[in-house]
């Protein structure tokens, strides 16, 4: 059976710095009619920055959403059309400080599914140096390095919230050791 649902119409409810929302009506594979609430997302990129000694940097930020810091890897969001590597490479220095001299692309994913359109794509990074760190206006975080090791017992114990962070320490940790 064919699953798809074919967009009848589309109206504009909010559009934002981040985000625009948008109300769908969809044809369901049965003929039937649905509404949709969706996010429109330009995407994302987290980069998992592992140095010789399987140590990783990580961030430490307010999330308001979550309504608590969250450890996460360094990540931004990128701009409609941008290349993900640029973006992957100009959040980790900007976040973190550290230039990587090689990538390893470890998948796209979506965040939401259900109702946003934000794809995200991680990288692994290695070969690092430091060049000095630049955050953004209003950008407040703190960098910490872990160990892989710690880390993947983190995601395993449930104690790393966000979902982009975990699929890369699972990854990483699969390719690295």
């Amino acid at each position: 059976m064919n699953f798809e649902e074919k967009t009848i119409s589309s109206e504009p409810i909010y559009n934002g710095k981040i985000i625009n929302v948008r109300k769908d009506t969809v044809q369901l594979p049965n003929g039937k009619t649905a509404l949709r609430e969706l996010i429109a997302h330009p995407g994302g990129v987290g980069v998992i920055a592992v140095d010789e000694n399987k140590d990783v940097f990580m961030v430490t930020q307010y999330r308001i959403a979550a309504k608590s810091d969250m450890l996460e890897i360094p990540a931004g969001k990128m701009e409609y059309g941008e290349d993900p590597l640029e973006c992957g490479s100009r959040e980790l220095v900007e976040e973190t400080g550290y230039k990587a001299k090689n990538f390893i692309h470890l998948g796209e994913y979506y965040a939401t599914p259900g109702y946003c359109e934000e794809k995200l794509n991680i990288y692994l990074a290695q070969d690092l140096e430091f060049v000095g760190q630049n955050l953004d206006e209003g950008e407040f975080l703190n960098v910490k390095k872990y160990s892989l090791d710690e880390l993947y017992q983190m995601v395993m114990d449930n104690k790393i919230y966000d979902a982009k962070t975990a699929i890369a320490i699972l990854k990483a940790k699969a390719i690295l050791g």
